[in-house]
């Protein structure tokens, strides 16, 4: 990966879930500890885009400075899909958007603070090419919050959306009654799970919301304290669930503090508080999914990969 604060070409993770030792293949993928990028398409939003959030700023997205700001502080990630994938990321956070004023009826964009440039159906036909090439390796995509459907056609908008999901993937779709193993997976020629928070619709190849738990605090430390908390009282068991490294930036006053800094940008800071937290997670050996911003820094991948091989250790002391 990447070391300290240089970046450099992602070592290749792309095959690590077929290298791990066989004594896993029959372990539930939520028992495994599997590495995922919060915000996954943040690397590609665009400054020409109107302020989808924070609300606030929405009077004022027509300002360039303004958006400019925005998407210093919403920029999460800094490679591309495919390289997330290469690196050996396997949960995704897809976010989704309506762009005001779009002439296409059904075009949707992945967003953060500001849409991205490059539409959904673009991305998602990137993924599926991948995930062909990588039969071996699965995938779990997070759909979620749908901004700006305007009531009258959000229906549409999710009929339409689901409807590709189901015809570009295919038979790659893992059904959401089925307990996904990786020999299962491999077995059955499945390698897509997706997650798709709308439970207005229901469909068996598609899985409901996947529990994303986060500190929601710009402190590193809080955010070590209020994941362990979880861990001990409130993991959930046969399911999947996210542990979030992501820091977050507060609605109230304090923000400023951070968007006022003409030098300051998200990345920045993630980049100062990464290295103390993947120690904390070295640490860990009940996690299930763990996300995190600038994924391909600060061998995120291989420490989260590593703690799999925690669960053989346990195994035989059991």
């Amino acid at each position: 990966m990447f070391a300290g604060n240089e970046r450099r070409k992602p070592i290749s993770y792309s095959d690590w879930m077929s290298q791990l030792p066989s004594e896993l293949y029959n372990t539930p993928l939520w028992n495994l500890i599997i590495p995922g990028s919060h915000d996954s398409m943040s690397y590609d939003l665009d400054i020409n885009s109107s302020v989808i959030e924070p609300d606030g700023l929405k009077k004022i997205s027509k300002i360039y400075c303004a958006r400019k700001i925005v998407r210093k502080w919403a920029v999460t990630q800094e490679e591309a899909i495919t390289n997330q994938l290469d690196a050996g990321v396997r949960y995704f956070d897809l976010r989704i958007a309506r762009k005001p004023g779009d002439t296409d009826p059904t075009r949707l964009y992945f967003y953060h603070g500001l849409c991205t440039r490059t539409d959904v159906e673009t991305v998602l036909k990137v993924i599926n090419d991948w995930a062909e090439n990588h039969p071996k390796e699965i995938l779990i995509l997070a759909f979620s919050h749908f901004k700006g459907f305007d009531k009258k056609i959000e229906g549409q908008l999710h009929n339409h959306l689901i409807n590709f999901i189901k015809t570009l993937f295919g038979a790659k779709l893992f059904l959401r009654d089925e307990t996904p193993t990786l020999k299962y997976c491999w077995q059955k020629s499945r390698n897509v799970i997706v997650s798709y928070d709308y439970p207005a619709i229901y469909s068996p190849k598609l899985w409901g919301k996947i529990t994303y738990f986060y500190g929601n605090t710009m402190d590193p430390a809080k955010v070590e304290s209020i994941l362990q908390q979880i861990l001990e009282t409130k993991k959930p068991s046969n399911s999947f669930f996210v542990c979030g490294l992501n820091l977050t930036l507060q609605s109230d006053a304090s923000i400023l503090k951070y968007i006022l800094c003409p030098c300051g940008t998200l990345p920045k800071v993630i980049q100062r508080s990464l290295p103390e937290l993947l120690k904390w997670v070295q640490k860990q050996a009940g996690m299930n999914i763990v996300a995190s911003d600038l994924v391909t820094r600060n061998d995120f991948v291989s420490v989260v990969i590593k703690l799999n091989i925690s669960k053989i250790s346990g195994m035989y002391k059991e």
